[in-house]
């Protein structure tokens, strides 16, 4: 079974191959989402992109973004998703839309990059 390993919370879940990233964080009680966003979020959908996570090692092991992913870390939903993404676009995914199929090590809650390294060049 692929394992999960939460670099922030410093702890390490198994799940099933397959297994929904922000479901799985959530039964394990990590909190994916910062803030005001624990009540105040879209409920899984891809819309809000309050559930970020950088994923620092395993990105093959997860699944391939979908086209509300990519829309929403764009900033076509929510232009903070934009920001977010900044200097990491292919590490940061919304957990709600990744899928875990080998293991792989995730950031939750990562820092917003408000100017990338290459942003004023």
């Amino acid at each position: 079974m692929p394992k999960v390993k939460f670099l922030n919370e410093k702890k390490e879940i198994e799940v099933e191959q397959g297994a929904n990233l922000r479901l799985e964080a959530m039964k394990a009680g990590i909190e994916v989402y910062p803030g005001i966003h624990k009540y105040v979020h879209c409920p899984g959908f891809g819309m809000c992109t309050t559930c970020k996570v950088h994923v620092k090692k395993g990105q093959e092991n997860c699944s391939k973004p979908g086209i509300i992913e990519r829309l929403s870390l764009k900033g076509v939903f929510n232009p903070l998703g934009f920001f977010a993404r900044l200097g990491n676009e292919d590490e940061i995914r919304l957990s709600c839309q990744t899928c875990v199929n080998g293991d792989v090590e995730v950031e939750t809650q990562p820092p917003m990059n408000w100017h990338g390294e290459k942003f004023w060049n």
